[in-house]
């Protein structure tokens, strides 16, 4: 694969300078601008289009909240991640930010860790829709039948089994990532254990995947399976996940929360809620969830 282009945003050289000091030696391409008008301009110009945006918030000529709020108007960038950083991160400045659609966050000063593993989870988060995305363009070859129950047990399992029940709506592609982070959300945090806490210390160390692995094999947990089934009514269609584990509050996780906004995770379920489903609801402890599109 070749190299993820990457435009960093920011008035002040000095910055520009450290983020690609941090970032130097990773497959990145590194373009820069010194405000929002400039990387307006270089968004609209590049030969090969820009995979993620670090930007800063406070610049002159055009602040990062006016660049962003362009770039969501415009459907050939609407779709690129941006991480958003600031020395400004008030709760109602970054939840200003999160409703524009910038889901990533770092607060200045912030050490190379920080940058390297909110871009790690920038971008796997879209190499996961873009990959859903590609599985989706040929068509399941057995198809999903209503009120059947789908058991699945591993990350990939749970990725392949969101690529067909996806694929039953009107706009699968827009389904495909909100219902898979259900799945896996059943998987990790379901029938796995792993915590909130826990999760952003092995994304940070970039373990999360082998702890899953891990715990696969362990006797506690080989026996859990989660299931999945949906149902096509007269105006929607609602997809049903059920664990083995013992829940969570998920209360918390519904909506963005400034707080989370600066880890590696902890946006998934708010994202498909806001921006996949009709309507999104947990049931008892946690361990069902109830999501809905429409069908037309």
């Amino acid at each position: 694969m070749s190299n993820w282009q990457l435009l960093v945003v920011d008035d002040e050289i000095l910055n520009l300078e450290i983020i690609s000091e941090y970032l130097e030696g990773g497959p990145y391409d590194l373009r820069t601008a010194q405000d929002g008008a400039e990387a307006l301009q270089a968004l609209e110009q590049a030969a090969t289009p820009f995979d993620l945006l670090i930007l800063d918030r406070m610049m002159p000529v055009m602040d990062g909240m006016t660049l962003l709020k362009r770039m969501k108007e415009d459907g050939r960038f609407a779709h690129i991640p941006v991480i958003m950083q600031t020395a400004a991160a008030s709760p109602e400045q970054v939840r200003e930010g999160l409703n524009a659609g910038c889901y990533y966050y770092l607060t200045k000063p912030y050490k190379s860790s920080s940058l390297v593993s909110i871009v790690h989870a920038a971008l796997a988060d879209l190499r996961m829709e873009r990959m859903l995305a590609d599985a989706l363009a040929s068509p399941p070859p057995v198809p999903a039948h209503p009120g059947a129950e789908y058991p699945f047990v591993t990350l990939e399992e749970a990725r392949r089994l969101g690529v067909l029940l996806a694929a039953q709506c009107p706009e699968p592609t827009a389904v495909a990532m909100g219902l898979t982070e259900l799945l896996v959300n059943a998987v990790e945090h379901g029938n796995l254990g792993i915590s909130y806490a826990e999760k952003t210390r092995l994304k940070r160390e970039d373990r999360w995947e082998d702890e899953v692995a891990m715990r696969l094999q362990r006797p506690e947990y080989r026996s859990r399976k989660a299931v999945a089934r949906f149902e096509r009514k007269p105006e929607e269609i609602v997809f049903t996940i059920a664990d083995q584990g013992a829940g969570f509050d998920w209360q918390k996780y519904l909506d963005f929360d400034p707080e989370r906004a600066f880890d590696p995770n902890g946006r998934g379920i708010a994202m498909a809620g806001k921006l996949t489903f009709t309507r999104l609801e947990y049931q008892g402890n946690g361990n069902t969830v109830v999501a809905a599109v429409k069908c037309c």
